[in-house]
């Protein structure tokens, strides 16, 4: 064989370039194809906007995660509170009927008396239906997450901090408190 002959050979015997998996790569410049610190480039490039595109995405379902989870705990508490104004707006009628049902029973009629008693166990039962519940509020100790204390007063055989009085009941409704009880507080 001649030289011309053994050039031509050995062009046909170069390697070819190949991709990750040995095949060729596919869409290869002319101009880098043949130039190892060309393809370097486009594959860094390429392989940085993947990593952006991929992080975009993440980020992107998170935030919807955090939108979804948002909404469904405003729409449970809106559900839960919902109608609060209006159960607050009751009490009121409450603390009526419980100071006429505290007047001696001999200065009204019994008939009015048995009325109001009615009146009273429905709307008891109105509020106990929607969640509401009075808070306990005689005997235990001063909490002033839930009570209100209007005065202190020495009350011998009671321990300091204790309710001794609940002048106007306080309530909640679930585990969110709709008013304080006023409460006398006894003193040492």
């Amino acid at each position: 064989m001649t030289d011309a002959a053994d050039n031509t050979a050995g062009q046909d015997q170069a390697p070819r370039e190949t991709g990750a998996a040995g095949e060729d790569s596919p869409g290869q410049d002319a101009g880098t194809a043949g130039s190892p610190a060309g393809e370097t480039e486009t594959t860094e490039a390429l392989r940085r906007e993947l990593d952006e595109q991929r992080d975009r995405l993440l980020r992107q379902a998170a935030e919807f995660d955090n939108y979804r989870k948002r909404v469904e705990r405003e729409r449970r508490d809106l559900l839960q509170h919902a109608g609060a104004d209006v159960l607050e707006a009751l009490l009121p009628v409450i603390d009526d009927f419980e100071r006429a049902l505290g007047a001696a029973e001999g200065e009204v009629p019994a008939a009015y008396h048995r009325g109001v008693e009615l009146i009273y166990k429905q709307l008891q039962d109105f509020l106990e239906k929607r969640g509401v519940t009075p808070i306990e509020a005689v005997g235990s100790d001063f909490d002033p997450r839930f009570h209100q204390a209007i005065t202190h007063e020495e009350s011998p055989g009671r321990r300091d901090g204790e309710v001794i009085e609940e002048v106007r009941r306080g309530y909640m409704h679930g585990d969110r408190l709709l008013r304080p009880a006023m409460v006398k507080v006894a003193k040492a």
